[in-house]
């Protein structure tokens, strides 16, 4: 067993020692290791109570690393240090970066270039349509999509870079072992395979709603920059464009109706100075300059296979669907005056070729 990298679980396993504490004690010694082996008389200098001390000195933390070792290897996943240099780099620079970061997936994926894209847990089918898309553009460039694995926006995101075939990294508020929300399950096997869930707590960790603010610092900490699609004006999200802010990131927000909930965060943001965006190269354009020559500079390569072109009737269809509110199939048999079987090729067609996206309840809405 790698005694470091146990000293490094261990060290961040002991209560009392938060993460901005471990960087201190890691700035005064040197490594976990002779954190373990200082005096009580050096300890107590730098401020630990005598509480905390006993723990550091106790082998209980030592052998509950041994533990989160064995289990992380059961897993397939690993734990990053922050001498480890697959750890994210922009996390590093941050105030009180995680000193372990346990990782499933594809690890390689968190030193790539990130953009985070987060919101409400209940979205409109605008919210989901436009973080779905906006994610699939930047990730079809390239780009990392990170979010926090909720219900909600969080999900679009993740499922719009995979549907363009990217990458994603959803940071979790509990440890790996534990998929929540548990109707998720699938999603984070395709995370999984395509990018990586990441967290700094150990194994068995339930989602204790204190968890939650710890890892939106990490979602906006590994990210360049924060998009907030909708959020409601006590959301997390919004604790999280804050924290982007602090962490010197950009932050963009969507707009959307000044009557609708989901739109006070987002609309509240641009007031304040977030950059307005309606589409992806508003991202890009506020990206480090030579990640945004990069992403142009593909953009002016020979285009994609061109659309596929739609008959008369899908184009009827189409015609009658929003991008913004749901259209029940009822409402589609009536508008469209097509007899049932034709209305379900017709919809079945417009799926395939990417122009429509089915919500629950047989309602279909426009993708963007």
């Amino acid at each position: 067993m790698n005694a470091n990298l146990r000293d490094w679980i261990a060290l961040s396993l002991v209560a009392g020692i938060g993460s901005r504490t471990a960087g201190q004690l890691l700035e005064r010694f040197g490594s976990p290791t002779d954190i373990f082996a200082a005096s009580r008389a050096e300890l107590q200098a730098l401020g630990l109570e005598d509480e905390t001390i006993d723990r550091l000195h106790s082998e209980e933390p030592r052998r509950q690393a041994e533990v989160e070792l064995r289990k992380l290897a059961r897993l397939g996943a690993e734990a990053l240090t922050l001498e480890d240099p697959r750890y994210p780099p922009l996390l590093r620079r941050i105030y009180d970066p995680p000193i372990v970061l346990y990782a499933w997936g594809q690890v390689d994926v968190l030193t790539a270039p990130a953009l985070a894209i987060v919101g409400t847990r209940r979205p409109s089918p605008y919210g989901v349509n436009v973080a779905t898309q906006l994610a699939r553009d930047l990730a079809q460039r390239g780009l990392v999509i990170v979010s926090g694995f909720a219900r909600g926006i969080d999900a679009a995101a993740h499922r719009g870079a995979l549907e363009a075939k990217g990458r994603t990294i959803a940071v979790l508020g509990t440890g790996l072992d534990i998929v929540y929300p548990r109707e998720h399950r699938a999603l984070a096997e395709q995370i999984r395979h395509h990018g990586a869930l990441l967290t700094e707590f150990p194994m068995g960790v339930s989602p204790l709603p204190q968890n939650f603010p710890f890892r939106n610092r990490i979602i906006s900490g590994v990210s360049l920059g924060v998009v907030v699609v909708e959020a409601a004006e006590h959301s997390g999200s919004l604790i999280t464009a804050r924290l982007a802010l602090e962490q010197d990131r950009e932050v963009f927000a969507i707009p959307g109706p000044i009557t609708a909930p989901q739109s006070y965060g987002p609309n509240y943001l641009i007031k304040c100075g977030a950059k307005l965006v309606q589409y992806w190269r508003d991202v890009v354009e506020e990206l480090p300059l030579d990640l945004r020559k990069e992403i142009l500079r593909r953009e002016e390569a020979p285009a994609l296979q061109p659309e596929l072109p739609l008959d008369e009737s899908e184009q009827r269809v189409l015609d009658v669907l929003q991008f913004d509110a749901p259209t029940h199939i009822d409402e589609l048999l009536v508008r469209s005056g097509l007899p049932v079987p034709e209305l379900m090729r017709v919809l079945l067609e417009l799926e395939v070729k990417d122009k429509i996206r089915q919500l629950p309840g047989k309602q279909f809405v426009k993708k963007l």
